[in-house]
């Protein structure tokens, strides 16, 4: 099968300075001015890209970000400040970064619309701040002094557009951090990504500390091309036309907040050409950002995919549809390692657990089974922290686990997984197992992780896998942390029979593989048996039953808790 190489980094920037020069040596000096305002716009939206594109929040304040960079530029001018426009610019862009993060702190308890208002709000009180105030050098038209090197409009072009070029490539780089994947599984799944070992709140603090931060850098680039900067310059309403052309364009992507910046500078100059008002201009994008939202895809996005489609990527491992051989005798393990104690959760009046004891014992596989309704999604979020108003004692590995937020209780050694979906789309195989085994891991584990749960070739993206295998991936990067327990939430769901029963064998080696003990929690009573040594049955918040799978699954009361009489179960 024909295979279509990506184009490589290195050969991505030699290109994108290559276009560079040959624009600033055609191009003639007007379309050169705005070619520069279209890049002032990029920049603010490849910030704004961040956390709108990758991490999925709302801001409307990115032109309060642009002013206050433009603003430091504009008075280290005045003052004379050593290091010229250059330093000054990036001076601005880190001014601008503790306005991101106290902008970002709503973004942990509000989201959606609520986020918006917000974050409009400080917009509109920014513009007359800034409107009080001025800029310096506005009422004596003092102007930003450029640097002899990028004076004229040919060499500021270049200069802005070096700028665009140095921060797509950092980036670029940063997507490939710990703190870039977490963007997109926010973006996906808040509780997925704490559970992962992520802290939420600082996740989401950095992407509007990132956005400021590219924002103030598109201010003080602006301050230099236009040489005398006035309230006008950041009108509140930019701020939505920039989220506008964000989401429509996709600009978390360099050819999206290119593109972005290209439409918001190019379209209304176009209209003006054809004697169309230019606030037409915003009604397109408008039309444009609602075609996005309604199919999912922006116009980066949609190129992205099918740039996927056309390439020929190594077919997924077909999944084993053999019935499993014989049957693997479960070991229990002696010295406990998680140990939960009278823990209780109440709903007002409604009790969901009541003083729930329960011992996983090292290198064990234990099932935790019950009806519906009987308290096992509520006893694993209680104990992983999703619940801070459950009361008891959650002890593990001799650590007390009490009172710890959910990243911290996952980065002690403590994972889980959940019933519903919550695998990031947007990632390759490799990347979400990466992110979520919260420590290095090498190519060789990798191989080693996807060999053992068949999950099929690292490099496909997630969003081309079936459900059963995204229950999978989620197994295998919850276990490539190396817990100490691992609580899987009903991980057969989307597996056929033969498939339940084979990850039922796979669960059995974990605890001799891994050094993981295994809380397992299933409505496949089969499975159940065939992997666990041990049954924990709950009913109405409490246990009801204890002890090897055939003896408990016989009891009376766990068969009238499933059916309603006492046919065994077992």
């Amino acid at each position: 099968m024909r295979r279509v190489e990506a184009t490589g980094p290195a050969a991505q920037l030699v290109g994108a300075l290559a276009v560079i020069a040959v624009l600033a040596a055609v191009v003639p000096q007007y379309w050169l001015f705005l070619g520069t305002s279209a890049l002032v716009a990029a920049i603010s939206l490849s910030g704004l890209g961040v956390v709108t594109g990758r991490a999925g929040m709302i801001s409307l304040c990115q032109m309060s970000f642009m002013a206050l960079g433009a603003w430091v530029v504009c008075e280290l001018n005045v003052l004379g400040a050593p290091g010229g426009l250059i330093v000054w610019v990036l001076v601005g862009g880190l001014a601008a970064v503790p306005l991101g993060v106290l902008l970002g702190l709503p973004a942990l308890r509000l989201r959606g619309v609520h986020l918006a208002v917000v974050t409009l709000g400080f917009a509109a009180a920014a513009d007359v701040i800034i409107a009080a105030a001025g800029f310096p050098g506005a009422t004596t038209f003092q102007p930003v002094l450029r640097p002899s090197l990028i004076a004229g409009d040919t060499a500021y072009f270049v200069f802005a557009a070096l700028v665009f070029v140095a921060g797509a490539v950092a980036m670029r780089l940063l997507g490939r951090t710990r703190y870039g994947t977490a963007w997109r599984a926010l973006r996906f799944s808040e509780r997925a990504t704490a559970a992962a070992g992520m802290s939420v709140p600082r996740a989401k603090l950095a992407a509007f500390a990132l956005s400021a931060f590219f924002g103030g850098l598109a201010g003080g680039v602006l301050s230099g091309q236009i040489g005398v900067v006035t309230a006008q310059n950041f009108d509140t309403i930019d701020s939505l036309i920039l989220l506008v052309v964000a989401v429509m364009a996709g600009s978390e992507y360099a050819g999206g907040a290119i593109a972005g910046g290209v439409l918001m500078v190019f379209v209304p100059e176009i209209f003006r050409g054809l004697g169309i008002p230019q606030d037409w201009g915003s009604l397109v994008f408008a039309v444009g950002a609602v075609q996005t939202l309604t199919t999912g895809l922006s116009m980066s996005e949609d190129l992205v995919r099918r740039f996927r489609r056309r390439r020929a990527v190594p077919a997924q491992a077909p999944r084993r549809t053999d019935e499993p051989g014989p049957a693997v005798t479960p070991v229990k393990g002696e010295r406990p390692v998680l140990v939960v104690e009278g823990l209780s959760v109440a709903y007002g009046r409604i009790t969901a657990l009541a003083e729930v004891d329960l011992v996983v014992p090292e290198r064990t596989v234990m099932g935790l089974i019950g009806p519906n309704g009987a308290g096992k999604s509520t006893f694993t979020d209680a104990v992983t922290g999703f619940i801070p108003g459950a009361t008891g004692s959650v002890t593990l590995d001799g650590r007390k686990l009490d009172g710890l937020p959910v990243h911290r209780r996952a980065a002690a050694g403590l994972r889980r997984t959940f019933q519903q979906d919550r695998v990031p789309p947007g990632l390759t195989v490799a990347g979400f197992l990466r992110f979520s085994a919260h420590r290095r891991v090498s190519a060789a584990e990798l191989e080693e992780m996807a060999d053992f749960l068949n999950l099929g070739t690292l490099e496909r993206h997630v969003s081309e896998l079936d459900v059963g295998s995204r229950r999978l991936l989620e197994v295998a990067g919850a276990l490539l942390s190396r817990p100490k327990v691992i609580i899987l939430d009903e991980p057969a769901a989307g597996l056929a029979h033969a498939e339940s029963m084979e990850l039922a064998e796979r669960l059995t080696e974990v605890p001799g593989r891994f050094g993981t003990s295994v809380l397992l929690i299933e409505h496949d009573l089969e499975m159940v048996r065939r992997a666990c040594a041990e049954v924990v049955v709950l009913d109405f918040g409490q246990v009801i039953a204890a002890g090897p799978p055939a003896t408990t699954l016989a009891r009376p009361e766990v068969a009238r808790a499933y059916l309603g009489d006492e046919v065994a179960l077992a």
